[in-house]
């Protein structure tokens, strides 16, 4: 899947497996890690600096109750990715202001079967927070090809998704909807002015 997510053109692969032990966490990154070297997909783990620092090149996810990201990103160095789940508006310009971030992960904005119970906040408030902050904002939670177009239009920067990427979709219909989101983010930009 990381292969095929890196051919088919996707920025960032976020490895996300709370199940794993350490060290089956561990040789999951470094087999990512194998397979994306000297191409332009960044690798991330969530909430794992440590696994991050030991297997090299790789980025970190924080999710909203996770450490500091200026810590983070002290021993992270610069150069690799680091981004923070948020809720809120509130906790946006929080995480903002802390500094050390690269991006932003909003959600949940649609309904999501990932997340049974948490209310979809919609599209808006990303972009009320968009206007407002400096750091690129994505968009997580019930995303699809044709419900991007909204987020887009609000100011997003682009999407996360688990069931939209994953799935075992063919390397060709991955590649297609990597290039329909591409598309919509561009006709927003273009709207958008």
């Amino acid at each position: 899947q990381v292969a095929a997510a890196a051919a088919a053109g996707v920025d960032l692969v976020q490895i996300r497996e709370p199940a794993l032990t350490d060290r089956q966490l561990y040789a999951a990154l470094r087999q990512s890690a194998s397979r994306l070297e000297g191409g332009v997909t960044q690798l991330l783990v969530n909430d794992r600096l440590d696994l991050a620092l030991a297997v090299g090149g790789v980025g970190v996810h924080l999710r909203s109750r996770s450490v500091d990201a200026t810590e983070v990103r002290r021993w992270l160095g610069e150069g690799l990715p680091l981004g923070r789940s948020v809720h809120s508006r509130a906790e946006a310009s929080a995480a903002v202001e802390r500094g050390g971030l690269d991006y932003l992960v909003w959600g949940t904005v649609f309904p999501t079967a990932s997340k049974l119970g948490v209310a979809a906040c919609g599209p808006q408030p990303i972009g009320q927070a968009a206007r407002a902050i400096s750091l690129p904002i994505l968009a997580i939670g019930g995303i699809t090809v044709d419900n991007s177009r909204e987020v887009f239009r609000e100011g997003a920067a682009g999407v996360a998704a688990i069931g939209l990427f994953g799935g075992g979709l063919e390397p060709a219909r991955l590649r297609s909807v990597v290039n329909e989101i591409r598309q919509h983010y561009a006709q927003s930009h273009v709207q958008r002015g």
